[in-house]
């Protein structure tokens, strides 16, 4: 099932499934309807579009109540930077992957997402030195069912 290293979704399916082409597509249309397939994207280099620096927040808040975080989230969804965010257990409250063209780039968007609200704690930053996988494949199990 590596599906990265074919042409397409598609061919993946023909040659699994030995199904015709608008087969597939339907069948591939109703994995997209039903939610399984959110996006088709292309994963592209961030050093070779011009956002080299890849970082790493930790995100601690005051107050964990949806209305209280409800404003950040909103901030952290309409943010092109931010690449990534999670909701976690343990001391950060949200894990944020953004990718920036500079640290300049960086501290305006921290001003953008954190500043004046009063229930961010504190944040912390990582800088990835390098990256060592990066990726977007679910593995799965080869006994699952097909939707």
């Amino acid at each position: 099932r590596d599906v990265e290293r074919s042409r397409g979704l598609g061919d993946v399916y023909k040659r699994q499934v030995n199904l015709s082409a608008p087969a597939v597509q339907r069948r591939i249309q109703r994995l997209k309807d039903s939610g399984v397939i959110r996006a088709n994207v292309a994963v592209l280099d961030p050093v070779k579009v011009g956002k080299p620096l890849t970082i790493v927040l930790e995100v601690h808040l005051d107050n964990e109540r949806p209305d209280r975080t409800a404003p950040l989230r909103a901030r952290i969804a309409a943010e092109d930077a931010v690449q990534q965010c999670y909701s976690v257990t343990g001391e950060a409250d949200y894990l944020l992957v953004v990718n920036v063209a500079s640290m300049a780039d960086y501290e305006a968007l921290t001003r953008r997402l954190f500043e004046g609200d009063d229930n961010i704690k504190r944040f912390r930053t990582s800088v990835a030195l390098a990256s060592l996988k990066t990726g977007l494949r679910v593995p799965l199990d080869s006994a699952a069912p097909a939707a």
